[in-house]
């Protein structure tokens, strides 16, 4: 009796065990199933594509053993597509989306086998579609921003005109500058010597307003502006009805330097860079488009720009000299950098770079190497005492201070007229065309670093940051975002228009002071 009870209590048991066992189980193979129909699926649509056809791409596709990436490289490299050159109209008619490209997989699989040598070179050409998009994207932002920074403004241009006009009717507009009784300051050098050289008239009155205003010995200031023919009786005529005293102010144009007798040099650099702005354009190569970008920078073509590098002959009797850009805002006393101690260098310029334990210079912008100017993959370059030195720091523009005795004996200016012939003879490989690189090779072994808080720069570049328009240092607006034009930024817009008197009757009549305030 109690056996026939254990019996009959054991199969209820069962029964309730196994009802109980239903629901779990159908769960479970409710999850399992569809993830085994989806793994399945996949595996099939690869083996149809003979995109996945071996045992070990099996394995690692059904259950997950083995490496994917690793397999598809591995069948990537057999195919030897990387050294395929896929021709323009199969790039340019490559698809530039996934879906694109699926797509275009799909229609390639239903018609006829689609290997593993289609596939990637499917994909490659998506790839390089895509990268010619992004590079041409870039290259025409650029392009723009470039065109934007070479124009004049027309209040710019309106002033010019006015102010030539002043100087043709008004005498007080073409009185001598400086005043008879004062001339002899261009020549004593106990006083602060200050050369720009510049066609921008607004430009030119903000710097020489700025040095004056942070200037702790305004009347011990002598500018020297030298400008082009086209801009010189407007710039005269600014500066004889804008008054800059205590500090004294010259103006001259290079129509009055007796160039053709008394300054050969100048005249064979003026035609050098006439030469080299001919044929520019006419080169190629993998560098295109840099060379087309730093043709639109009006400093490329820039006379003025050249020039500089013949400060010797254009103040013969002066044997040191400051020299600033015009795309400059002073907030500093640069009479301490007029007293520095050059060392028997020509040059003194701020170098942003620091110095490790073992005395090596390291540059803190890697924008400022010279492997940034100079193309040391060219052997005329890696001949050069700078040839083993890319990762040296590059001084630039901006401030300068220059011992004009060391460089009539060092011979800088022809040093650098050869670099200019150099570079146009070799169709500019050396690098683009421009006036900073050949002044790099002139005055390599002559140049004296000065303390890098002189000058704050690239701020024509990049927005500046908190607190570097306060700076107690020369602000250099280098790169196409300058102050004077509305592509420039606002805190820059503000900070130049502080020099601009809001009420003269010159700039309110172009509405320079009204665009300034926008």
């Amino acid at each position: 009796m109690k056996a026939q009870i254990s019996s009959e209590a054991l199969a209820k048991s069962n029964r309730r065990y196994s009802s109980r066992a239903v629901v779990p189980t159908a769960l479970l193979a409710g999850i399992l199933l569809p993830l085994l129909f989806v793994r399945t699926a996949f595996l099939t649509l690869e083996a149809g594509a003979s995109i996945c056809s071996s045992i070990s791409c099996l394995s690692w596709s059904l259950i997950g053993e083995g490496d994917p990436s690793v397999e598809l490289g591995a069948e990537w490299r057999k195919t030897g597509v990387d050294d395929i050159e896929l021709n323009r109209a199969t790039v340019e008619s490559a698809p530039d989306t996934l879906e694109g490209l699926v797509a275009e997989l799909h229609s390639i699989s239903a018609d006829d086998k689609l290997d593993m040598t289609t596939f990637v070179l499917k994909i490659k050409a998506m790839i390089l579609h895509m990268e010619n998009k992004a590079r041409s994207s870039r290259l025409r932002s650029s392009f723009y921003r470039q065109l934007a920074s070479s124009s004049i403004p027309k209040s710019l241009h309106c002033l010019t005109l006015l102010l030539a006009e002043e100087y043709s009717i008004n005498s007080l507009a073409r009185s001598s500058l400086p005043e008879s009784h004062q001339v002899s300051r261009l020549t004593n050098m106990s006083y602060i010597h200050i050369a720009l050289l510049t066609d921008n008239i607004l430009a030119a009155s903000v710097v020489v307003s700025s040095t004056i205003k942070h200037s702790k010995s305004p009347h011990n200031l002598v500018f020297h502006i030298i400008t082009d023919k086209k801009t010189y009786f407007a710039m005269h005529a600014w500066f004889a009805l804008h008054e800059v005293y205590p500090a004294v102010v010259e103006v001259k144009g290079l129509h009055q330097f007796d160039l053709s007798t008394r300054f050969p040099s100048v005249v064979e650099t003026i035609k050098e860079v006439r030469l080299s702005k001919s044929v520019y354009g006419r080169y190629g190569g993998a560098e295109w488009e840099v060379k087309w970008l730093e043709s639109l920078k009006p400093s490329t073509y820039s006379l003025l720009n050249y020039l500089k590098m013949h400060l010797p002959e254009f103040f013969p009797k002066l044997r040191k000299v400051i020299l600033l850009e015009d795309d400059v805002v002073v907030q500093c006393d640069l009479a301490e950098l007029y007293k520095l101690d050059l060392g028997g260098n020509v040059i003194g310029s701020a170098v942003n770079a620091s110095q490790t334990e073992d005395d090596t210079t390291l540059c803190i912008d890697p924008d400022k190497r010279l492997d940034n100017y100079l193309n040391f993959s060219n052997p005329i370059i890696l001949n050069t005492p700078l040839g083993s030195e890319k990762d040296k720091c590059a001084w630039s523009w901006g401030v300068n201070i220059f011992d004009l005795r060391a460089w009539r004996q060092n011979n800088i200016t022809e040093s650098y007229q050869f670099w200019l012939k150099k570079n146009r003879e070799s169709e500019f490989m050396l690098w683009p065309m421009g006036s900073l690189s050949p002044a790099l090779l002139a005055f390599d072994g002559f140049t004296q670093a000065v303390d890098s808080s002189w000058l704050v720069s690239d701020l024509g570049w990049n927005k500046p940051a908190p607190g570097q328009l306060i700076s107690n240092a020369v602000l250099h607006f280098n790169g196409p975002a300058k102050p004077w034009l509305e592509i420039g930024y606002p805190d820059t817009h503000e900070l130049w228009r502080a020099h601009l008197n809001n009420s003269d009757e010159f700039l309110r009549s172009c509405a320079v002071i009204g665009w300034s305030t926008r």
